[in-house]
């Protein structure tokens, strides 16, 4: 079984579609969808309908949540929450927040119980501006209590959030893939503490599953596409630091330097 999985699309129509052709090229039985879909500057209405007429099994992440929340909101899902319909919004209100593709392969989108927190990731209180980004790879201990009852169920676990492509084997339990972003190659945040995520290049980023003669092994992939088209986009609707990391993998600007109207 081959299984291609992608997460954090963020509305970036243009790198999706780029994903989707490598994918088509590989040859795979179903991909996944892992959340976090259309929030963002740049096309989520028109990601969303590019991707629903296509049926791909599809997580809800935080930002579903969030952009149907309403009220107060950040600026990322404001703009996409001024952009969707009543059948988008219908569509994103039905997604389930964990899934199971099958016995052996589960989805979820940050933790099985918390599309916030992190699995495969730790926030440190090291971050400073240029020196440390305030955020290590999870160890296999951290990793293995973040997994609570998925602990022995699955043999592979499929998560995003972080927007960090990284595979760990757990000791004794799964084999953990975060395929890392389609649409965003880092973003600054300061939930729980002050760190960011920079991927160091503009590629969009998927991961390919498959189970083989010797079991479950995964490869990450990084695609390239029109990110400066990305870039503009985010630039003309006001979010420099989506541009600096689009254009670059990067972090230049960031959200919390913009002014209040734009982030």
């Amino acid at each position: 079984m081959r299984i291609a999985a992608v997460s954090d699309i963020h509305g970036n129509l243009p790198a999706l579609e780029a994903v989707h052709a490598a994918i088509e090229a590989a040859g795979v039985d179903v991909i996944v969808n892992l959340g976090d879909i259309a929030s963002g500057p740049l096309w989520p209405a028109e990601t969303l309908d590019w991707l629903m007429p296509r049926a791909w099994p599809t997580i809800a992440g935080n930002h579903e949540r969030q952009v149907l929340a309403g009220g107060r909101m950040g600026a990322s899902d404001a703009f996409a929450a001024a952009r969707i319909d009543d059948r988008q919004r219908a569509w994103l209100a039905a997604l389930p927040p964990v899934r199971r593709l099958n016995d052996e392969v589960w989805c979820c989108h940050g933790t099985p119980t918390s599309d916030l927190h992190y699995l495969m990731e730790t926030v440190t209180a090291n971050h400073q501006r240029g020196i440390d980004t305030g955020l290590r790879a999870a160890n296999a201990a951290e990793i293995d209590e973040r997994l609570g009852d998925w602990r022995n169920g699955p043999a592979v676990v499929l998560c995003g959030h972080t927007h960090v492509a990284r595979i760990a084997q757990v000791p004794g339990g799964p084999l953990v893939v975060n395929p890392g972003s389609v649409g965003l190659p880092g973003y600054d945040d300061d939930h729980p503490l002050p760190h960011i995520v920079q991927a160091g290049s503009p590629h969009a980023r998927w991961a390919l599953i498959e189970r083989g003669a010797n079991g479950w092994q995964a490869s990450l992939q990084a695609t390239a596409y029109d990110w400066h088209a990305a870039a503009d986009q985010a630039e003309r609707n006001g979010r420099g630091d989506w541009t600096d990391v689009l254009r670059s993998g990067w972090i230049g600007r960031y959200e919390a330097d913009l002014p209040r109207s734009a982030a």
